[in-house]
């Protein structure tokens, strides 16, 4: 079991929880009884859900304001993070740009590589020894079913989220037996602000509604898995098909059908 009971003392941490699956993942953890420490940028959404969720669920939340693709606000709360008694992390917060790798800002891409990648292995790094030497701790990493196969016009999200899939499952296989576990959240299409962000609205279009999974489901089903030390959760039968499709398909055919499919984003 890779999901330790709460304490008085101990912290459930999740990034990107101003919204979408952070802030579910938040409630669900919230639900169960465990303290929170809420990270992501927007000071305003954070406070408002640490207030919510301190009401409904008594429990202690904590807000810290960061930009974690910043490396000085990253290894500030790492610095703390280290310190302290963190039961959970879930890795959650990242972005996706769409488009034609050449024409996008090369500012924005690194910061999405940061993000996606490089703060998922910084905020691992900084609590797992502690949960190491508790023998105790769950670690939930987002990653993405993107992150299966090439995807041409979506390239640096694709190739950050190969390496939060392969990071995570990879941990999970190492952890075993330490009474910590880590869990990989591969979703496919979720109904967020994910689109917007990306400023990508094309993308809601490429995928039927039904096939689309709540934001709420997707969380609920990653705490379940964490709770029963799962290597991979994928939420949705489409997005299974996906999984399939990117881990035993041809990858020279996913290629160009991708390519294809990502021109109508736009």
């Amino acid at each position: 079991m890779s999901l330790p009971p709460p304490t008085p003392r101990t912290r459930a941490v999740i990034t990107g929880a101003s919204s979408g699956i952070g802030e579910a993942l938040a409630e669900s953890l919230a639900r169960r009884g465990h303290a929170l420490v809420l990270v992501a940028r927007r000071e305003g959404r954070l406070k408002a859900l640490a207030e919510k969720l301190s009401e409904s669920c008594r429990v202690e939340v904590e807000v810290r304001a960061r930009d974690l693709a910043d490396r000085g606000e990253r290894a500030e709360l790492a610095a703390e993070l280290a310190e302290r008694d963190v039961s959970v992390l879930c890795n959650n917060a990242g972005f996706a740009t769409y488009g034609l790798l050449s024409a996008l800002d090369p500012a924005r891409e690194r910061e999405q590589l940061e993000l996606n990648a490089t703060a998922v292995q910084d905020l691992t790094l900084a609590v797992l020894p502690g949960m190491l030497e508790r023998k105790a701790g769950g670690i939930l990493i987002t990653g993405s079913t993107a992150g299966n196969q090439p995807s041409p016009r979506n390239a640096t999200y694709a190739a950050s989220k190969a390496f939060a899939n392969t990071f995570a499952e990879s941990l999970h296989a190492e952890l075993k037996g330490t009474g910590v576990g880590c869990t990989l959240l591969a979703p496919g299409p979720v109904r967020t602000e994910f689109t917007a962000v990306a400023d990508a609205p094309g993308v809601d279009k490429l995928v039927p509604g039904p096939l689309w999974v709540t934001a709420e489901r997707a969380a609920e089903l990653a705490v379940e898995g964490l709770a029963q030390n799962k290597r991979r959760v994928v939420p949705g039968a489409f997005a299974k098909v996906q999984t399939l499709g990117g881990l035993y398909g041809p990858r020279g055919l996913a290629g160009p059908i991708l390519r294809t499919v990502y021109k109508k984003v736009k």
